[in-house]
């Protein structure tokens, strides 16, 4: 029948064209490279956050000097030598895959300089003992160690930069979370809906790899253990379920806005402050995050995933206590203040830490018997409300917690999380990326010319 594929034809195509081969190979190599890029930058960042930690438990004043003092000392290197760093890492990668981006402009938010210049920000940033995270980070790091790739493709790859933007920030998803299926979604859901059906394949198979890079160095293991949802109903859940997404969502939504605004600016007297001293601006929030520090005894800073564990642990504890609303309340301002400051940082750790919070505090209040299922329920809703991506929340909580019995549960709460968060907050990295491509504009237009005069 006319139209039919030929196999002969087509395999002798595939088999013929060495260069072809030869392209793949470099996209997959770069894909280990990528990986082994989140997996040495988890390393690092795991080592600064034991130094702070062996620094806080041996002077328990010593945060309120250091915190401050490095905070000040990244800003202003980051700065003066890769503002690109700044902030998450996810807007910078939207905005280097938007078509209304100059190709010539790209390395401003996106190269391996940049991925460096993030790895030590970051690092350097939980060494502080600030509230931030690196699994959105990663997202910036990989993205910049696969564009690299392009340099040693051929013309008639027909692998675009934008597909190896795509690949590479999946891929530090994967990698960074241990979830090789959320990296695909993640670049489904939020980088990209139109990857080319010619190297689509090619480009999930290196998001794949990458994840697996991850999987290798620490193992094939839920990063939280296993959540025992066996006995659980949807009855059981309902309303603790319903009030976990309600709250994630107005908390979410409400950090997302409070970060959207000081990404912006506003005309009121602190952010007038910031735009006028930056780096003395920075050591006053770093001040602040400290005291939190001492207040909290170091559970309310850094990433959370410690903390979340504990959580976790007392929850299959029924002897356990909780001091309910205190580690949730300091953790949102800790993690907010961060942000403001300016560092290089991501917001997925601390939202799941805070999502968990916000589980045990409900699982409290109601006195729950079923606080675990409550805790990655609240992971998965704050980490949607942020981000308004609330599939990939919903994939990267289940393979975190080894969650797959809760699946339904996690995916409503995600959705109701999702779309009260948008009834709070414009999407937090999508407007990010317009904002900074309305800069981008306003700095390579040239400026208007006069009217010429009239006859």
């Amino acid at each position: 029948m006319k139209g039919e594929p030929d196999f002969l034809q087509n395999l002798r195509d595939e088999m013929g064209g060495g260069r072809q081969w030869l392209d793949r190979a470099v996209v997959i190599a770069y894909a280990v490279l990528a990986g082994l890029a989140v997996v040495g930058f988890t390393l690092l960042a795991d080592a600064a956050i034991d130094l702070y930690s062996r620094l806080r438990s041996g002077w328990w004043w010593a945060p309120l000097i250091w915190t401050p003092a490095l905070t000040a000392l990244i800003v202003w290197t980051i700065r003066r030598w890769a503002p690109g760093a700044v902030g998450s890492g996810v807007p910078q990668v939207l905005t280097a895959l938007a078509p209304e981006t100059p190709l010539s402009e790209r390395s401003r938010f996106v190269s391996l300089k940049l991925s460096a210049a993030k790895v030590l920000g970051v690092s350097g940033g939980l060494l502080a003992g600030l509230s931030v995270g690196r699994q959105g980070p990663s997202v910036q790091v990989a993205a910049g160690v696969m564009l690299h790739a392009r340099r040693w493709l051929s013309p008639a790859s027909g692998i675009s930069d934008r597909e190896l933007l795509v690949a590479g920030g999946a891929a530090g998803i994967a990698a960074a979370f241990n979830t090789p299926l959320g990296g695909i979604v993640f670049a489904i859901e939020e980088l990209s809906r139109r990857l080319q059906d010619r190297s689509s394949g090619l480009m999930l198979a290196a998001i794949v790899v990458a994840g697996l890079v991850a999987v290798s160095a620490f193992g094939n293991l839920s990063y939280f253990g296993r959540v025992r949802a066996d006995a659980l109903s949807w009855w059981s859940l309902l309303a603790p379920g319903a009030l976990v997404a309600l709250t994630c969502g107005l908390l979410g939504g409400l950090l997302s806005r409070l970060m959207l605004a000081s990404f912006t600016g506003l005309p009121d007297r602190f952010c007038a402050y910031r735009r006028k001293r930056p780096v003395t601006f920075a050591a006053l929030c770093g001040l602040v995050v400290a005291v939190i520090a001492v207040v909290s005894d170091g559970a309310a800073v850094g990433v959370g995933h410690e903390h979340t564990k504990d959580l976790l642990d007392q929850a299959a504890d029924p002897g356990a206590t909780h001091q309910p609303l205190v580690f949730t309340g300091l953790k949102f301002v800790a993690s907010w203040l961060s942000a403001w400051a300016g560092v290089p940082g991501g917001i997925f750790g601390p939202s799941l830490s805070l999502g968990a919070g916000v589980g045990a505090d409900v699982a409290w209040l109601l006195n729950s018997p079923h606080g675990a299922a409550l805790i990655a329920l609240g992971m998965c809703g704050f980490l949607a409300a942020v981000t308004q991506t609330p599939i990939t929340a919903m994939i990267i909580v289940m393979e975190m917690t080894d969650g797959h019995s809760m699946v339904l549960s996690l995916m409503a709460c995600a959705l109701l999380a999702s779309l009260v968060s948008r009834m709070i907050s414009r999407p937090l990295y999508s407007t990010m990326s317009l904002l900074m491509m309305r800069s981008l504009r306003d700095r390579t237009d040239p400026a208007p010319q006069p009217e010429p005069l009239g006859r």
